[in-house]
């Protein structure tokens, strides 16, 4: 009887720890993804996203603060840009203006980056893209959309009240496209970053979800810059309003941009020069991607969600990309740069032990001779303080 006893406490022991190692494996499986190695993906579309996070050491020990880059540089094209290019293209795929194995071209205006996604994609999927960019657009961007075969369209900087303006030439072409293949033939979309609502909630379904779940929904604190307003809007409106996240979030603005003003004064125009009204071109500054002096459909979608703006000179970010490189290895493109001087900035003011997040638009490869021509010139030796002044 004893020993019946003792069996049966035997097998009750080891059903329970089957059980348990069962939920715990299943734990590991469904939660414990993150040290896998990925499996292999059905084209290059699939490797965007998902994208690094690293806490940048130096600026994280001078500021006593904890501050995290979102490595979106990581992307297949290496930029931010590409989310938003994918989810353009196939929200015109799901609206029937574009169509997988027929002929059909993607049109937008760029100052680079955007335009460069939508190029590998459409090379991917089986489609041309048509890009217009000014013509001061740094060599190295130029030359990967030559050579991902894009048709590039080289115009003047100008205001975007200017018929030619490269949004303009854009969406000129796209209609030009439409007119003359009216029977369908051949189809084309003009991609609109700036006003197309894709561009947003593709930063509010993938960046701002990842952002959470990679910090643990500690945050204190988020920075990006603002050219489409897409990612600071989509990120911060997921932040604040699905995550509930209390942290502020703060928009990092070169010099000549207008939306400093927008958000800590509520006015980006002075009379002279309001929207629809203003026709000199924007204040000279080697900072390429963000900043912009009209208000987008993008950019309103998350204004409420924006609780500040630190403007940030031309030689800051200079300073910083090379105090950044030399520092922490960190190779990093204008924008980049701008998000983290705010950073720190933004680590002063919350203190030591807050937690900030900045968004890593891209690498300093696409900038060797534009911006990085004049950071590479900042001594070596310089302090952080130096840099920031």
């Amino acid at each position: 009887m004893g020993q019946h006893s003792n069996l049966s406490l035997l097998s009750s022991v080891v059903t329970v720890g089957s059980l348990l190692f069962g939920a715990y494996s299943t734990y590991q499986l469904l939660y414990c993804k993150s040290d896998e190695i990925s499996k292999p993906k059905d084209g290059v579309e699939e490797l965007i996203g998902n994208t690094q996070m690293v806490k940048i050491r130096s600026l994280s020990n001078a500021t006593g603060a904890e501050i995290y880059a979102k490595l979106e540089l990581g992307n297949p094209a290496g930029s931010a840009k590409d989310r938003v290019a994918l989810n353009i293209i196939k929200m015109a795929e799901k609206r029937g203006d574009l169509v997988r194995g027929e002929p059909g071209w993607v049109f937008e205006g760029t100052s680079g980056s955007t335009g460069i996604s939508i190029a590998m994609i459409c090379n991917a999927l089986g489609y041309r893209a048509h890009i217009s960019l000014p013509d001061d657009t740094s060599l190295e961007k130029l030359a990967l959309l030559e050579s991902l075969g894009a048709t590039v369209n080289k115009v003047k900087p100008a205001s975007i009240v200017d018929p030619n303006q490269y949004v303009n030439a854009a969406k000129k072409a796209c209609e030009t496209l439409l007119r003359e293949n009216e029977d369908g033939s051949v189809k084309g979309v003009f991609a609109d970053q700036f006003e197309n609502e894709a561009n947003w909630r593709v930063h509010y379904e993938t960046t701002g979800p990842e952002i959470y779940k990679q910090m643990e929904g500690r945050i204190d604190g988020f920075i990006a810059g603002c050219g489409t307003g897409g990612t600071i809007s989509g990120v911060s409106k997921y932040l604040k309003e699905k995550a509930n996240v209390s942290c502020k979030v703060v928009l990092a603005d070169p010099q000549g941009s207008g939306f400093y003003n927008r958000i800590n004064h509520g006015v980006m125009y002075d009379f002279v020069e309001k929207e629809g009204t203003r026709r000199r071109h924007q204040v000279d500054t080697i900072i390429e991607g963000i900043g912009l002096n009209r208000i987008t459909k993008n950019f309103r979608k998350g204004e409420t969600f924006i609780d500040s703006s630190i403007r940030v000179s031309d030689q800051q970010a200079l300073d910083m990309a090379k105090y950044l490189s030399v520092n922490d290895g960190l190779f990093v493109g204008s924008s980049t740069a701008i998000n983290a001087v705010a950073a720190v900035k933004l680590a002063k003011e919350l203190g030591p032990g807050s937690r900030i997040v900045i968004i890593a638009c891209d690498s300093g490869s696409r900038h060797l001779s534009k911006f990085w021509k004049e950071a590479r010139e900042v001594n070596r030796d310089l302090t952080l303080e130096q840099a920031m002044h």
